[in-house]
């Protein structure tokens, strides 16, 4: 299907444009803080602001709303926005009671878990991380027996994968 065709299927497809803009400028500016000394507040600030209105307007964006790709831009933009933790709070308990055919189970897992590492708590599903002596590490997980359980349960696989899923997007450089 075309994308023609299908932003005519999405009720919101402008909403959903205006988004996809959004990211770009917010993975612009983290792509280049890794080169450069560069990070823009604003940036965050606004598509908080902006994510804000969105759901103010529409309700959480659910792929019968903005699609597939519009859900997962929203989310990242959301999951960018730790200067406004009572937001990403509401925002996870809107995704927690929508239709689980409505939002990717796993964007839950990792806004659940970058939320509650900023606020000094242990993430329940392993998947932020900390990088020391070229090592990726998870930060520290509550009951960590149980966290492939936790991370089966939102149909994630276990965290031996997440690990080595982070060795390969994120490799260590020679030093």
């Amino acid at each position: 299907m075309s994308f023609e065709k299908q932003s005519e299927s999405i009720p919101f497809s402008g909403i959903a444009s205006e988004i996809k803009q959004m990211v770009a400028v917010d993975q612009v500016m983290r792509e280049r803080s890794q080169e450069d000394d560069f990070w823009d507040e604003e940036i965050d600030a606004r598509n908080t602001e902006r994510m804000q209105e969105i759901v103010a307007e529409i309700g959480l964006p659910t792929i019968s709303k903005v699609g597939k790709e519009g859900v997962s831009n929203a989310w990242l933009l959301v999951q960018h926005a730790d200067h406004d933790v009572e937001f990403q709070k509401q925002y996870l308990h809107l995704m927690k009671e929508a239709p689980v055919n409505e939002v990717d189970q796993t964007d839950i897992a990792y806004l659940e878990d970058r939320m509650r590492v900023n606020q000094g708590k242990e993430q329940l599903y392993g998947t932020q991380f900390m990088q020391k002596n070229n090592q990726h590490i998870p930060k520290m997980i509550e009951n960590q027996d149980k966290v492939d359980e936790r991370r089966a349960e939102l149909g994630m696989g276990p965290l031996s994968e997440q690990v080595q899923l982070m060795y390969e997007r994120y490799p260590f450089k020679p030093e």
